[in-house]
């Protein structure tokens, strides 16, 4: 069974992911609204990955005889300064998500919580990997000059990407 203060992490975390899935839908909005489909193919994608990170955190939860609550979730930006600004506010909330991921693990440490911990493992990998993706696509950006037809270009690449299955729990 869960500690009540690792449930009570846990379904914090649920929350954030949802509202990370969130905000990477109204970015693709946001691309859409600029007719650059690629990068709106990209930030879907994003949101599909955050949306199955809650749901692997919720069924962990309920795994361990826990007890999931969902709070709400506060409206995501919808207006950008720029493709490059909209990146950069990813790029900083995979950085926060990290910072949680970190949180629960220590969290997990405390209580000695040995299952918890290797859950989090996962996480941390995929975090130090959606971190890297995020600023793949803001160097291309930079290295593009971030108009014209090097934008149209990273815009084609990044509409070739397509979702991969996440692996269940172990």
């Amino acid at each position: 069974m869960i500690s009540s203060k690792l449930n009570d992490a846990f379904n914090t975390q649920i929350d954030n992911e949802l509202a990370s899935a969130h905000l990477y839908l109204s970015m693709a909005a946001y691309f859409e609204s600029i007719s650059l489909p690629g990068f709106a193919n990209w930030m879907r994608i994003q949101h599909q990955e955050e949306m199955a990170h809650a749901l692997k955190f919720f069924d962990y939860v309920n795994t361990r005889n826990g007890r999931v609550i969902l709070g709400g979730i506060s409206n995501p930006t919808t207006d950008f300064e720029s493709v490059g600004a909209a990146l950069m506010q990813a790029l900083e909330n995979e950085q926060k998500v990290s910072a949680m991921i970190n949180k629960l693990y220590e969290i997990s440490s405390q209580e000695k919580d040995y299952a918890s911990q290797v859950l989090l493992e996962w996480f941390i990998t995929e975090q130090v990997e959606e971190e890297k993706s995020v600023t793949d696509v803001i160097d291309q950006l930079r290295i593009s000059g971030g108009e014209g037809a090097g934008l149209l270009i990273l815009d084609d690449k990044l509409a070739a990407r397509v979702s991969e299955p996440e692996p269940p729990i172990q």
